[in-house]
Formats: C-alpha cells, structure tokens, sequence
C-alpha cells in the first residue's frame, strides 16, 4: 500500500471519528423526541440514498427498483421472525446475504442492458416484487403489510431502550458512517478503479482484459446490500412493513435525494437526504405545498449544480468551475 493510499485512509478515519462525534453531540443536544425521530428517518433514508449513489457514481446507471432491496430487508426478518427460523440476531446478516447474492446474480443479466433500458428493467422487478406482496397475503400479510416481531432483547439491549428516539438516531447515525466509511475503503482499492474505468468506457477495459460484467454485477450487489440495511433500520423503527415499501416512488424519490445532494461526492447522497427531510417536514408544517418547492428547488439544482449541492459548495469554496472527472450516466 503506498504513502499516498494510507494517508487518504487515514484522512477518512479522521472524519469518520469526528462525524460519529458529531452525531453524538446532534443527539444531546436535542431535547425533542419528535426533531430526534425525524432526524433517524433522514438518515435511515440517507444511508438508502448512499445505496443508489454508489451505483450511479461507479456504473453511471440509474435504479428505479431499488425500493425491492429496501422492502425485501424488512419482509425477510419479518417472515424470519414470525416463523421462529433463527434468533433475530443471526437472521439479520442472514437476510443482508441473501439480499446481496439476489441482487449479484439479477445484476449479472441487467448490467449488461445500457442506459435506459437498465432503470425500466430494474423498475419492471421492483413493481414484479411489489405485485407479489400484495398477493401474497398468506406470507406478506398482502395489501396490509405484516408486523415484525422484534424480540424483547436484541444483541443484549432492550427493545425499549432501542426504540428511544435519541438511540434509534444514534444507531442510525452509526451505521451510516460505517457504512460510509467502508464504501470509501472499497472505492480506495483497485476494484474501484476497475469499476471507474468500465463505467467511462466499457469497450476499451474489455479491449485491455478487463471482465466487466462481474464487476458491474458486483457494485450492484454492493449498493443492494447498503439499502437493505435502511430496510432492516426502518423495519426496526416502524415494527411494520407493506407493499408501499417496495413501490417505485419509494426509488424515485431516494434518487431525488441522490441529483440534490450529488453522487460525484460520496457525502452527497446523504446531504441531499438531509435536505428532503427539512423540506417534507420542517417546511411542511409552514407550507401546504412543500414538495412543489422541493420540486422546484430541484430543477435550480439540476439547471445550476448539475454535480449536485456537495459540488456547488465545494466550488463555492475551492473557486473551482467544476469536478475533475465527468462520470457518464448510461454505462456503455
């Protein structure tokens, strides 16, 4: 490992200990329980943006159906836990295997598909799944969702005390900068260069003897399994899961998120998380029409900061005119 590779992990180390500090502070600072429960689902719907964000930044392609991995986490332990499989403890990185190994081999045949045709097709299987639940009444509880059943105790803490809102925030919070911090690893490594240089032109990595399939696949699986553990957080805030967590509005607005924040900028995803949030329930409560000034204050962001708020910021402080990469939207 050379100087300069070290160095930049030692740099994200760095910010990953103050963020968690930062979190920390967010949570005993904040006296409401109502701001500390809203504030967890921002980032549980962070860490699902991160999700999408890393598919688009390393393979340049656009998910519709990536609420399928998000609702598939929350069903997976909701039928693990009312069928007495396995302790909830072990049924939790059961189901974020599966998820990934499902994703990996659905990603061996779509990535292959450019551009377009790739969102359609993932939105196809996510909308097949979401048709599926809601018929599956016997299993899914059908149109009606399903309550899981959390145990009383879960990895030696008590349900009531993780179910607080200032823990649930931390947890949330927690996750989030591990979840961030390993991504950044595995992007640092020559696999990230690999899937860096399929995403700007396939057709010469395969020319230099580059498998490009299995990587692409692979990063699919990987942004799969990063939104299943928002799944598997948002089924343990709410206790309850549906078919509405598998919709495709559930994917378009995380990818909302992911053209607000920027997907150029690994902190991106979770900026424009943050974002929504403040606009769907702070402004809310003041405007009746909060989403249409999100929609509107999306379409600045898209015809001014085309790489997102995170660059438009970076910009405003480096005196840059615009990212050093151009990443192509489409894979092929």
């Amino acid at each position: 490992m050379d100087q300069g590779h070290t160095m930049s992990l030692t740099r994200i180390s760095i910010l990953s200990l103050l963020t968690l500090f930062g979190g920390a502070l967010i949570a005993y600072f904040t006296p409401s329980n109502s701001v500390l429960g809203m504030l967890a689902q921002a980032v549980i719907y962070a860490i699902f943006a991160l999700g999408v964000g890393v598919l688009l930044r390393q393979n340049g392609l656009v998910s519709f159906g990536h609420a399928l991995y998000f609702g598939a986490a929350g069903y997976g332990m909701g039928v693990i836990l009312s069928l007495n499989l396995m302790p909830a403890e072990l049924a939790i990185p059961v189901v974020l295997v599966a998820i990934g190994v499902l994703a990996f081999l659905i990603g061996l045949v779509i990535v292959r598909v450019p551009g377009i045709a790739f969102g359609m097709l993932t939105l196809a299987i996510g909308q097949m799944a979401y048709l599926l639940a809601t018929r599956a009444r016997g299993i899914t509880g059908g149109a009606d969702g399903m309550n899981i059943n959390w145990p009383q105790t879960l990895f030696g803490v008590p349900q009531a005390v993780l179910l607080k809102p200032a823990m649930l925030f931390m947890i949330a919070w927690v996750l989030m900068v591990v979840v961030t911090f390993i991504l950044l690893c595995i992007l640092k490594t020559r696999f990230g260069s690999i899937t860096e240089a399929i995403r700007d032109n396939e057709e010469r990595a395969r020319f230099i003897g580059i498998t490009t399939t299995v990587p692409r696949a692979a990063v699919y699986a990987m942004s799969a399994v990063v939104t299943g553990v928002a799944g598997l957080l948002s089924s343990l805030n709410t206790g309850f899961v549906s078919p509405e967590n598998l919709h495709w509005s559930v994917s378009a607005i995380t990818l909302l998120m992911v053209v607000v924040g920027g997907f150029k900028r690994p902190v991106g995803p979770i900026v424009g998380a943050v974002i929504y949030f403040l606009f769907k329930d702070l402004l809310g409560e003041y405007a009746t029409h909060s989403m249409a000034i999100f929609g509107a204050a999306l379409i600045a962001v898209i015809v001014f900061a085309p790489d997102g708020v995170t660059g438009a910021v970076e910009r405003l402080f480096t005196g840059r005119r615009g990212h050093g990469r151009t990443v192509r939207v489409g894979g092929h």
